[in-house]
């Protein structure tokens, strides 16, 4: 894919604007209600978003600082749950607030940048294109987190490619993060976009394949759904083996969800709201 700086941030700013319209409506018992990441809120779900975009602007606006402040724990399996403690008694107009000023904040900083550009993170340094395509996939992932536990359905979009691009990406990231070796077997994925074209990564004729809904690959790499409870077809060690581990997102190896997953009801996976 093409970077196309200004298409990611209008895209992120959209995808920003569904996520608003489902948080707006909230009282306050509302923010407090559990959702499928274990001990989380949406209180708290909103709040690891606010504070990311926020050291990802000071990443962009002044790296040097960043590289000074950065917690060497970010990528630790306890610093997300440090993070959403800390912020647990802001209150909800306080903390939407703090999101969307962050968000807007974000927006602004990365538009003065070239795609290629190179920013600090915690771990490698990455481009500013690939910045805010982590800024949207997890402004999906944790808003399918938010949806579940409203039991809202979302309308899949053609923003999804974004998500499935970084899923196919993280490939060997995901065997790194696990302590595996990356297999040297291509993987072709195959995925019905929701606009029903078809989007595809890796070599026409590789024998490992993954193919299916797109919202479906997007849901397992994000680590929404189990593959188990998706229409997704795998063939091939290398795909079944990254299949089973994938994660698009940084950070400790995540559980995932298990078989057969249900928040607060049963969400088909693959239908055609969202």
């Amino acid at each position: 894919m093409a970077a196309d700086l200004g298409g990611l941030l209008a895209d992120l700013t959209a995808e920003t604007r569904v996520l608003e319209d489902l948080l707006e409506p909230l009282d306050a018992a509302a923010w407090q209600r559990p959702t499928p990441s274990p001990g989380w809120t949406i209180h708290d779900q909103v709040s690891h978003l606010a504070y990311f975009d926020e050291t990802a602007t000071l990443a962009a606006t002044d790296p040097d600082r960043f590289r000074a402040e950065a917690d060497v724990g970010a990528l630790g399996p306890g610093f997300p749950d440090e993070i959403a403690a800390r912020y647990r008694k802001l209150p909800e107009a306080e903390l939407l607030s703090w999101f969307l000023g962050a968000r807007t904040g974000y927006v602004a900083a990365l538009r003065g940048l070239g795609p290629r550009d190179r920013l600090p993170w915690y771990g490698p340094d990455m481009s500013a294109a690939s910045s805010v395509t982590a800024r949207l996939m997890e402004t999906w992932a944790h808003g399918q987190d938010i949806a579940d536990a409203l039991g809202a359905v979302r309308e899949p979009t053609s923003r999804l490619r974004h998500v499935a691009h970084l899923g196919v990406r993280t490939f060997g990231f995901s065997f790194q993060l696990n302590g595996r070796p990356v297999p040297l077997t291509p993987v072709r994925v195959e995925l019905a976009a929701p606009d029903a074209g078809t989007w595809t990564w890796g070599p026409a004729d590789a024998p490992d394949r993954v193919t299916g809904p797109a919202l479906d690959f997007c849901l397992v790499v994000t680590q929404r759904r189990n593959l188990a409870d998706t229409r997704l077809r795998v063939t091939g060690p290398a795909a079944t083996e990254w299949m089973s581990l994938a994660q698009a997102f940084a950070g400790a190896p995540g559980p995932g969800r298990e078989p057969g997953f249900t928040f607060p009801g049963p969400v088909p996976s693959g239908q055609e709201g969202r």
